[in-house]
């Protein structure tokens, strides 16, 4: 069996799902399971619909609506018949949240949070189900939530593998068309949870392995991963080949390549994944497998922008030792930031910084009783894997170098503009 996922941008109107259609006519769709994200920006405006429902805001309804709006529009732009079984399907489901908005009881913001958001896949399932059957691919939808079981950890939940692996051996059909949805789970009292981060990728590699599969495809705009962004680099080059071991050594970096959980359970049986473009999907895209780090073998460029360097010294000249940066790496968990690049001397302690939640203000009227602490703002950090020369010269250009750190395959630099 094969797995197939497709992401929210590539089912976000009526022409991404017949593109769909048109990518397993070309590429075949026996013996296939697919896993879908919700479509376009879904996930997104079912954020708004919850915020508004812990506001208790007037907007509320109107929130729903604009969800609902934009799924009949793909759906009347999919189906020419209205008494199509669909419609009365999307409905039943929006009935479902509307009832979970006024009966539900929880205060618990990750348990309303993964009820909600969750609507999206499965809506955007059921549109793409009852369509490969109106176009005469027989499918079987299937609910990740009767499969994927995990613990009650809302918002991030831990996949309970052995009940799991039993739930998809036993109930997946073989020599048939298979539809789920991706970064969906259930736990022991049935309530829906989620996976997190890069989820949709994540149950992918799940079925997989479940499935002993032959191999996993993630379908997207791109013809596949090249070895720097294009907006940032000119010339970016398609990477062929890439090494499990490698693709994780970038993805810790900051490389949206694939995510390090969802790697993990193919490399334990050597299943290999491929990066391919659902616009030219006959192109050989990029592999994820055992085999050779990289080929073509190039330098690989990894930007993180808005990032913030901290630097903090002893007041009294003493030196920073275990205990004090065990207390410093304590403070950033409690504050949610996250640490990107470290570096220390005798009595210096620098990161640089990720303060997504804009919590630095806080955090450093605390480090100020026992650190002197400076920092900059709104500044750049470089990797660049496989480096040289050339690319180190590259990113240093008409820029100024805050912070500089030099491994054997790695280099990582701290830049603002000149």
């Amino acid at each position: 069996m094969r797995v197939f996922k497709f992401g929210g941008a590539s089912v976000k109107d009526a022409a991404g799902i017949k593109n769909v259609y048109d990518v397993l006519q070309k590429v075949g769709y026996e013996d296939v399971l697919l896993v879908v994200s919700a479509m376009g920006k879904t996930t997104n405006a079912l954020e708004i619909v919850i915020k508004n429902y812990f506001d208790k805001s007037a907007e509320l309804n109107s929130s729903v609506q604009e969800v609902k709006k934009y799924h009949n529009q793909i759906l009347m732009d999919l189906f020419d018949d209205e008494k199509n079984e669909v419609f009365a399907a999307v409905n039943t489901q929006f009935a479902d949240l509307e009832y979970f908005l006024t009966h539900n009881k929880s205060p618990n913001y990750n348990f309303v949070y993964d009820q909600i958001v969750s609507y999206g896949e499965l809506i955007s399932t059921t549109i793409l189900s009852h369509f490969m059957n109106f176009m005469g691919i027989k499918t079987q939808w299937l609910d990740v939530r009767n499969f994927v079981k995990t613990d009650a950890n809302y918002r991030d939940a831990e996949v309970d593998w052995e009940l799991t692996q039993k739930n998809i051996a036993k109930n997946v059909k073989r020599k048939t068309l298979n539809i789920t949805q991706g970064f969906l789970g259930s736990d022991d009292n049935n309530f829906t949870t989620t996976l997190g981060r890069e989820g949709s990728d994540y149950t992918a590699a799940i079925f997989a392995y479940c499935l002993n599969a032959e191999s996993v495809t993630i379908w997207k705009d791109v013809p596949g991963v090249m070895n720097a962004d294009p907006r940032y680099f000119e010339n970016a080059s398609l990477l062929n080949q890439i090494s499990y071991r490698e693709a994780i050594e970038l993805a810790f970096y900051g490389a949206t390549v694939i995510h390090p959980k969802t790697l993990q359970p193919l490399q334990k049986k050597e299943i290999p994944l491929y990066v391919k473009s659902f616009i030219n999907p006959l192109l050989k895209g990029t592999s994820v497998s055992k085999g050779v780090d990289l080929e073509p073998y190039l330098p690989c460029f990894i930007v993180k922008r808005n990032q913030l360097l901290i630097s903090l010294s002893s007041i009294d000249f003493s030196f920073i030792m275990e205990e004090n940066i065990s207390e410093i790496f304590a403070l950033f968990h409690q504050f949610k930031i996250k640490v990107n690049l470290i570096q220390n001397s005798a009595i210096s302690f620098s990161v640089c910084v990720e303060d997504k939640f804009d919590n630095f203000k806080a955090l450093n009227a605390i480090l100020s009783k026992k650190f002197k602490v400076e920092f900059n703002e709104n500044v750049t950090l470089y990797t660049i894997r496989h480096f040289d020369d050339k690319a180190a010269q590259t990113v240093e250009e008409n820029k100024i170098v805050l912070l500089k750190q030099v491994s054997r395959e790695t280099m990582q630099v701290v830049t603002k503009e000149a």
